[in-house]
């Protein structure tokens, strides 16, 4: 009978049109998609102008020529914290690696930025903008994972001081940096990826100072459904876990140094945790402030001058932070400065 019916030309006629209904729903429209369109016609994008005032120019390039104080500030704390054998601890070792991803992302962009102010055209080649993407989102990811590591370390330091020394070790720590550069980089890469299988329209201005991934596939006419959904799974999975993971780490601290019987103890432990919460607070606050104004506001400029916050000045300001509210690092430093005075 299973023979029989096979042969029936009603039943092969009706797996017939499902096949052909399946085959050109899913699998003609998957490989449309993942074929690059147009991208030989795109030769690049329109970032977002600052002024026309030629006055204003002048002062807008010199804001942003001072940001590159960054780069200075946070190689003085790497320089510190390899220079100095006091600061060869798990804390330290985590803070120079995120002076190393602020200067990263500080080269990344403000180059580019400090020659559209001055040039006639705010224009981005298309490989340009791939690679902006590409490396904003490593650093920017590695920021955020980072953070978590080292509210890890406060958890262990005041929750179990006892076992600090066995809990942190040095492979622990090498091992949770390299976990952190190749997420970042492995999911930045994969956004950049599928950006390439996207065909724009004419309209290729960005209303930013920056190529960013949602933005830049707000301007596709192709469809970017595999865009979106894996950009929402990444802000929930890459941000909100690490998110979840520090403020979970705070609770603990916070209700571990409540119990501690001497307000000495007390101040003690939340000095050590007040230069960490203080760069978690600035970089997760302005980086939600981007969205918010962007969902509250259809100013391109409000939100342009948003999304600087957590790329520029949340880095200009790390160095500030932990140089001038911790004691070590400040010694560390005025050392550092000594020897290279001396050496010159």
């Amino acid at each position: 009978m299973l023979f029989a019916s096979c042969d029936n030309p009603a039943h092969s006629l009706r797996t017939t049109h499902f096949i052909d209904f399946f085959y050109h729903i899913f699998f003609i429209r998957f490989t449309n998609n993942m074929e690059p369109k147009n991208q030989t016609d795109v030769s690049g994008f329109l970032l977002l102008r600052l002024t026309e005032d030629p006055e204003l120019k002048i002062v807008y390039f010199r804001l942003f020529l001072s940001s590159t104080g960054t780069v200075l500030g946070n190689l003085l704390i790497v320089l510190a914290v390899l220079s100095d054998s006091h600061l060869h601890t798990p804390m330290y070792f985590f803070l120079s690696n995120l002076s190393f991803t602020d200067i990263s992302l500080s080269t990344t962009l403000l180059p580019k930025i400090l020659v559209n102010i001055q040039a006639q055209t705010q224009s981005i080649t298309y490989t340009g903008c791939l690679t902006q993407i590409c490396f904003v989102l490593t650093f920017v990811l590695w920021d955020n994972f980072l953070l978590l590591a080292m509210a890890y370390d406060r958890y262990v330091a005041i929750c179990h001081p006892l076992r600090y020394t066995v809990i942190m070790k040095p492979r622990l720590c090498v091992l949770l940096v390299l976990l952190s550069m190749f997420i970042s980089t492995a999911d930045a890469l994969l956004h950049s990826l599928m950006v390439l299988r996207l065909s724009f329209c004419e309209d290729l201005e960005i209303p930013l100072f920056f190529c960013e991934v949602v933005q830049v596939i707000k301007l596709a006419c192709s469809d970017t459904l595999l865009n979106n959904i894996l950009i929402y799974f990444a802000a929930c999975v890459f941000g909100g876990v690490p998110l979840s993971g520090i403020i979970f780490s705070y609770i603990q601290i916070v209700s571990s140094i409540l119990r501690m019987p001497s307000s000495v103890r007390r101040y003690k432990a939340f000095s050590t945790c007040g230069s960490h919460l203080s760069v978690v607070s600035l970089f997760y606050g302005t980086a939600f402030g981007v969205y918010i104004s962007s969902a509250v506001t259809d100013s391109s400029r409000k939100t342009a001058v948003a999304s600087l916050m957590y790329t520029v000045v949340t880095p200009m300001m790390n160095p500030f932070i932990y140089s001038l509210r911790n004691r070590d690092m400040k010694g560390a430093l005025r050392r550092l400065i000594g020897r290279v005075s001396c050496f010159l």
